[in-house]
């Protein structure tokens, strides 16, 4: 079963406080294929998808990266950067062309310290997002693995 707390920005993170990210992002994109991260590497930034969509990987030993999830407009590539090691727990592909707002995690993270609301609001999609890409990875896991599957019915 889906988690179905809304992870798009739209959804996610109220007006006020969204506007206030939105001023510190800047358009990235990237070609099809390329990696914008890989699991264990240092996370200083993050990506809300413009247009195009990202694959999240995760690393199993002695395999090929299990593909975790597929995320389109509007969704959060990266939640390493708030939790310290800032080391990235999954891996992310650009599966078509790729269009992005990048944002600093270092500018955003001070963003955060100087404002209490911004701070739990950002902290609130964040987490959000979290719940559900541990959902997903936990799901596709089991489908990959599991003798029987997740029995998600995906």
């Amino acid at each position: 079963m889906r988690n179905p707390m809304p992870t798009r920005i739209g959804q996610a993170l109220p007006t006020e406080h969204r506007g206030r990210l939105m001023e510190h992002a800047r358009e990235v994109n990237f070609p099809e294929g390329t990696r914008l991260f890989n699991e264990g590497g240092r996370a200083d930034r993050f990506w809300i998808v413009r247009s195009g969509v990202v694959t999240l990987d995760l690393h199993v030993p002695g395999k090929q990266p299990a593909v975790i999830e597929n995320l389109g407009p509007g969704e959060l590539v990266g939640w390493s950067w708030m939790f310290r090691p800032h080391q990235w727990h999954l891996g992310a592909e650009a599966t078509t062309p790729l269009r992005t707002h990048e944002f600093d995690a270092d500018a955003v993270r001070e963003l955060m310290d100087g404002d209490p609301a911004f701070r739990a609001a950002v902290a609130t999609w964040v987490g959000q997002v979290l719940a559900h890409r541990l959902q997903a990875a936990r799901e596709r896991l089991l489908d990959l693995y599991a003798p029987y599957g997740s029995g998600s019915g995906r």
